[in-house]
């Protein structure tokens, strides 16, 4: 639904917006949009990946407008993609030419070109640093990256060998969820991408469940890696040539778990992508996509129940409009109650 409707007095709500600006300013200093988009990468990733729109310039400047609130921030992205032209649709991105900045196995220690730690928080102390506010950080390049290259899978060899079960090859257009409405049971393309969108919260709660006990599911990472990807468009008039228009930075995961109880001979394969860095995320997605396609009785392995309550913007949009007047339906209910009070007392 993700609506959001505002009612009472013109005057009333004027000063509410003047309050908001009140609050958005607080000090005479500014933060930069440039500041919000290297310094809060992480949380500019998230709400990319959340909006399903590749612009870290413009995911800052809506974080900057709604006080880095990230429902807000999302809604205003999605608003704004809504109205963009869309001339192409890019060729399938081949991520096995990903150019590597982080790469890593929970499942071997030697890899075929080998573990790349990257940068990541999972190797520091987690103590706050009170000397931040003063230190002077070294400003880094993107430069600094172009050295990265293309590395093998680690599923590569177990798929020669026949030990991990892989998805059926479909040939059909991938499931456009922003122009066609979900409809179950859905396409996996369907699935993927709006698991991909789904709120990072919701979709790290749902992956927990299944590992503390619903589902009692314990996957591997196989690979998790993260680095830039091409885009490219069909030439015009010539399928066989395509354009090159940029690069995007994305994580994605490879899970392994035990296959479904008809076949003990192989292992089955979940699979996570995301915008940015956002390795809990992708990983989560990967332990659902799983569940899912396992189907049962627990909540992350329900399609209906996980694809129509992940999205971030349906989900507060319906929650928020709670605060909107419901005089109405609530004297209703008021009314029902006296009833059968005064019923009882009689």
């Amino acid at each position: 639904m993700a609506y959001v409707a505002v009612s009472g007095g013109k005057e009333a709500i004027e000063e509410s917006i003047k309050l908001l600006e009140f609050y958005k300013g607080g000090t005479e200093k500014d933060v930069e949009i440039e500041a919000i988009e290297h310094k809060l990468s992480l949380l500019v990733d998230r709400v990319m990946s959340e909006a399903g729109l590749y612009s870290k310039t413009y995911a800052a400047l809506a974080l900057k407008q709604c006080e880095g609130s990230v429902e807000e921030a999302v809604f205003l992205l999605r608003a704004y993609r809504s109205t963009l032209t869309r001339n192409y649709y890019t060729n399938t991105v081949n991520t096995d030419e990903m150019r590597i900045v982080r790469r890593i196995s929970a499942a071997f220690k030697d890899i075929t070109g080998g573990q790349i730690l990257g940068a990541s928080y999972d190797y520091t102390h987690r103590l706050i640093d009170f000397d931040l506010d003063d230190r002077i950080h070294e400003v880094f390049e993107e430069d600094m990256l172009q050295e990265a290259t293309p590395c093998p899978r680690v599923s590569d060899e177990l798929k020669k060998e026949g030990l991990i079960d892989t998805y059926s090859e479909d040939n059909q257009s991938p499931h456009d969820v922003t122009v066609h409405m979900l409809e179950f049971p859905n396409a996996r393309s369907a699935r993927l991408q709006t698991l991909s969108r789904a709120d990072t919260g919701f979709i790290s709660g749902l992956a927990y469940s299944s590992l503390r006990g619903f589902g009692q599911v314990h996957p591997t990472v196989g690979e998790l890696r993260c680095g830039y990807v091409e885009l490219c468009v069909p030439y015009p008039g010539d399928e066989n040539q395509s354009i090159f228009i940029g690069e995007i930075l994305m994580t994605e995961v490879e899970c392994f778990n035990q296959a479904d109880d008809n076949d003990q001979l192989k292992l089955a394969v979940g699979y996570g992508a995301v915008f940015g860095r956002n390795e809990t995320k992708a990983i989560a997605m990967a332990v659902i996509d799983r569940e899912l396609e396992n189907g049962g009785e627990h909540p992350a392995q329900d399609e209906e129940f996980v694809l129509t309550h992940g999205d971030s913007l349906e989900m507060n949009g319906f929650i928020s409009h709670l605060k909107l007047p419901h005089y109405v339906t609530f004297q209703s209910k008021l009314d029902a109650v006296r009833k059968t009070r005064e019923a009882a007392h009689e």
